[in-house]
């Protein structure tokens, strides 16, 4: 019998995000569908190439190993193949063991449409498209940014890292700050404000409900001091005091927290991410996502008044 999804956190995935699909993506642009179906039959039993998402759902994954009572976490994969040409994607999932078993294929359109009946609280793609159209109609998406794969398998821990305005929260502030580039406008709006918690953004509920599986560590340490903790999450902002008290306001309002926050004052994030090395960071501002901080994966929800204004300015510090 199923289990119901509904009280999974569930992150939906296309094979775009969890495998290199370069060359076979290249066939298609290259020489249209019908090209591209025979090249996948002719490669049924190649295994695809781990993507840049793939870290980070196997450690997702591993949270139901840690945890096999609960098991509250699922994978479904959402594409926009056929169930023929998806066989290959199926194949390499079962080749490299992850627990999916759930697939939505939609022949050529946007699976976007399905993330509601899924429960799905991120969807990560690397078809832009996808993801503002998810984000119009309100589903949390993320586009995942061409990159360099690592994987270390001795490294059992998931990092997870998120900016705050345009992603957790809404990107109330942010329009304050841009209407003028005013610092001090900004930093006066905040203060007027400081008690008044901010409106969810794009990844609330997916921050809201890793946070709960912290709660799961929690109870799992105190049956048994010796467990070893699988998830980090960190916040990452540009914000600084006297900015920052508003962050706290509202994660509290939400009881929810993060392990690790940073309040860089405009400070480049590199030099944080570089040390924490999260297997996801997700940013609203693609400034931020271009910044040399090594083989991090990175993730743009283009949400909210920075992905409105051209050449937008950096956040406040």
């Amino acid at each position: 019998m199923a289990y119901p999804i509904e009280h999974k956190l569930v992150v939906g995935i296309a094979s775009s995000a969890l495998f290199d699909l370069t060359e076979s993506h290249q066939v298609y642009v290259e020489s249209g569908a019908e090209a591209y179906r025979q090249y996948q039959e002719r490669h049924l039993d190649v295994v695809l190439g781990k993507g840049v998402a793939f870290p980070f759902i196997r450690r997702f994954l591993s949270i139901n190993a840690h945890h096999p009572q609960a098991s509250p976490v699922e994978v479904v994969l959402l594409s926009r193949n056929s169930p023929e040409t998806g066989l290959r994607v199926m194949n390499s999932i079962a080749h490299y063991g992850l627990d999916i078993s759930r697939a939505c294929f939609i022949t050529g359109k946007s699976p976007y449409t399905y993330l509601p009946a899924f429960n799905t609280s991120l969807f990560l793609t690397a078809n832009e498209q996808d993801v503002r159209m998810a984000l119009d109609a309100h589903y949390p998406a993320g586009l995942v940014l061409p990159g360099l794969t690592e994987d270390d398998d001795a490294d059992g821990e998931l990092r997870v890292a998120f900016d705050f305005d345009g992603v957790i929260a809404d990107d109330e502030s942010e329009t304050v700050f841009k209407r003028n580039n005013d610092v001090a406008e900004f930093h006066a709006h905040e203060r007027e404000r400081v008690a008044v918690p901010h409106q969810p953004g794009p990844l609330a509920d997916l921050f809201q409900k890793l946070s709960a599986m912290q709660r799961l560590e929690d109870q799992a340490v105190a049956a048994d001091p010796g467990y070893l903790r699988i998830l980090r999450i960190a916040i990452v902002t540009a914000r600084s005091a006297p900015a920052h008290e508003r962050v706290v306001t509202t994660l509290k309002s939400w009881g929810v927290s993060a392990d690790e926050t940073f309040f860089l004052g405009g400070m480049e994030k590199a030099r944080i991410l570089s040390i924490f090395k999260p297997h996801l960071f997700f940013d609203d501002q693609l400034s931020h996502l271009k910044s040399p901080a090594g083989n991090i994966p990175m993730v743009h929800i283009p949400f909210g008044i920075a992905n409105l204004v051209a050449g937008s300015a950096p956040k406040p510090g």
